[in-house]
């Protein structure tokens, strides 16, 4: 169900309006405050005013278009937290190309999947991972390279690849085209229950969508000061966080990562009053001595109000999104009292359905299949990249987006989460389907068979757990088929992705049509 052209008459939320237009519009209306404030672990703090970030995105736009990147085509932007990263982004989507924000703990057999699949011309990297990409992203016309990683100097030598600085041209011939708010704007690879990611493209008016109605969620306004350090190359720190910042004239403070010791002084210094956080970053902080003149009105996260976060004194309001959703589907309130642990209403942009197998309605305290239902292009995602079969099936019958999440209906309209599908882990905030880790681990010799499960974790929610069946005749090798799984997994899947325990068994509980109860498999590790 692809974006398609609204019917003659109907005139949509962002018509006449893109991305361009929303940057240029607060470069003239705030010109001089402060939209993007460089905080990293190790030298200069820098501040971006609206008038002169524009500027620079037009130069780095024009300059792209010198380097022959044209309207339609894709570029990977292959980095972590930094202003660079923003530039990019911006520029890519003026000219009119579709940004492709890749994650940089991805692995070398990922990252030559998202170059092939979306078939990109360019890259922009960091020293870090210009050598990963220029050996595994084979089809690019050229890689451009920032000084620094995240703030750090790169310990050695100039690295594959033109400077990043070298693209700039004058910001005067920055590219012009038509406004068309449902023209491609970017793309976010995302784990779903396939082995392969699938790509998530996103219109222009998916990006303002989300900057607009993250904005009204987060009640944010144009005094606040956003501090951001989860991954810009997700939807959470892209529109959670910059986009719904831009869209009220706020300021944005980005820090190259998240960082317990330095999330306090970093907010003190800055005066930020809001932060998008994950239960991983509250209980880092709990070690920390929570400073009383912290000037934090509201928080983000995962559930609404968790007793043992209260210590903050700050605020938290729930959630529930994804990459496809844009912004919240559920949502907690901000001027009134949440159920903890919930993560909040329905929102009122969309339509939610909780539902059984048979897609009768779940009843009040039950627990049944998340649906959510808004319009592609516009207040869903536009389609997933190449691969129509999985646009379609992502659908049910009457256009419910199926999200593969469950979650228990609470009273008085309250939504509480239930658990994922039985093959997706969220491991430190990050999604991985199960079966991709399964089919590196079912190629490595001596496997006969492989089941990955969650098991729970006190920072990270969940670490990834293999049983394995070994061949006959390697039972007496485990040692030597342990060190050989982990080396595979090393190789082909990103760090987060790699297996915390590998467990030997003879056999695994099965439950219809020999399939592995994975669920009998959880209650072992317990």
């Amino acid at each position: 169900m692809p974006a398609s052209q609204p019917a003659p008459g109907i005139v949509g939320p962002f018509a006449g309006l893109d991305v361009p237009w929303l940057l240029r519009m607060r470069a003239e209306s705030r010109r001089n405050h402060p939209f993007l404030i460089w905080a990293p672990l190790e030298g200069p703090a820098r501040k971006w005013s609206y008038g002169e970030f524009h500027e620079r995105v037009g130069a780095l736009a024009a300059g792209l278009v010198k380097r022959g990147v044209k309207p339609g085509e894709y570029v990977l932007i292959h980095l972590d937290n930094c202003i660079e990263a923003m530039l990019a982004w911006f520029a890519c989507v003026e000219l009119g190309a579709i940004a492709v924000t890749t994650n940089t703990r991805s692995a070398a057999a990922e990252m030559e999947y998202f170059a092939g699949h979306c078939g990109a011309v360019a890259a922009i990297t960091q020293p870090a991972y210009a050598e990963l990409i220029s050996a595994h992203c084979r089809g690019l016309r050229w890689i451009a390279v920032i000084s620094h990683d995240a703030g750090s100097r790169p310990a050695q030598g100039a690295p594959r690849g033109d400077s990043f600085e070298s693209l700039f041209a004058d910001s005067a011939d920055r590219p012009r085209r038509a406004t068309d708010p449902l023209a491609s704007c970017s793309v976010q690879y995302t784990s779903g229950t396939t082995s392969r990611p699938k790509a998530v493209l996103w219109t222009h008016a998916n990006a303002l969508w989300g900057a607009k109605i993250n904005a009204a969620h987060e009640d944010l306004h144009a005094g606040d000061v956003h501090q951001t350090y989860l991954p810009l190359f997700h939807t959470n720190a892209l529109a959670y966080s910059m986009l719904a910042t831009l869209w009220v004239g706020a300021s944005c403070v980005i820090q190259p990562r998240f960082s317990a010791s330095r999330f306090w002084s970093v907010a003190l210094e800055y005066d930020c009053t809001w932060t998008s956080t994950i239960p991983f970053c509250m209980k880092a902080l709990l070690e920390h001595e929570i400073p009383k003149s912290h000037k934090f009105r509201l928080w983000g996260t995962a559930v609404s109000e968790p007793p043992p976060f209260a210590a903050f004194g700050v605020k938290t309001i729930g959630w529930w999104g994804m990459t496809e959703t844009i912004t919240h589907g559920i949502v907690g309130e901000v001027d009134q009292p949440n159920i903890p642990m919930s993560i909040g209403r329905a929102a009122p942009e969309y339509q939610i359905r909780i539902v059984e197998d048979d897609g009768t309605p779940t009843g009040v305290g039950g627990t049944g299949n998340l649906l959510i239902k808004g319009i592609p292009g516009l207040s869903l995602f536009s389609e997933y990249l190449h691969n129509e079969k999985a646009t379609r099936e992502s659908f049910d019958e009457h256009g419910y987006f199926i999200t593969g999440d469950r979650v228990t209906l609470l009273e008085d309209g309250f939504i509480k989460f239930g658990d994922r599908t039985k093959d997706m882990l969220k491991v430190g905030g990050e999604n991985v389907a199960a079966s991709e880790i399964e089919q590196v681990i079912a190629v490595v010799p001596g496997v006969r068979e492989a089941a990955v499960v969650a098991k729970k974790h006190p920072m990270l929610d969940e670490v990834p757990v293999v049983f394995i069946i070994p061949h006959a005749g390697v039972k007496g090798a485990p040692a030597d088929l342990h060190d050989m799984v982990m080396a595979a997994c090393r190789r082909s899947l990103a760090d987060f992705k790699v297996p915390r325990e590998i467990h030997f068994v003879d056999d695994m509980p099965r439950s219809t049509l020999e399939k592995v109860a994975k669920a009998e498999l959880r209650k072992m590790l317990e």
